[in-house]
């Protein structure tokens, strides 16, 4: 399945995701040097899906806080 996501890296609120139908918006404590929140992200989606992170794939927007993230 196929999610739009909304990133917030250097979030207090952190790790927090938030569900709106296929769009999900992921509050992160990592900042976004050096791929950290990206890593940050597959690891949170994979525990919220219950799913290894290795089928958690970020598709497209790896440099923006929009991104389009396939979960298998």
């Amino acid at each position: 399945m196929t999610y739009t996501v909304l990133v917030k890296p250097g979030s207090k609120k952190g790790p927090l995701v938030v569900e709106n139908g296929h769009a999900l918006t992921v509050f992160l404590r990592e900042k976004p040097i050096d791929g950290a929140a990206n890593q940050a992200l597959v690891k949170v989606l994979a525990k919220h899906f219950s799913v290894s992170k290795s089928q958690v794939t970020i598709k497209a927007g790896t440099k923006s806080r929009h991104k389009l993230v396939d979960i298998v």
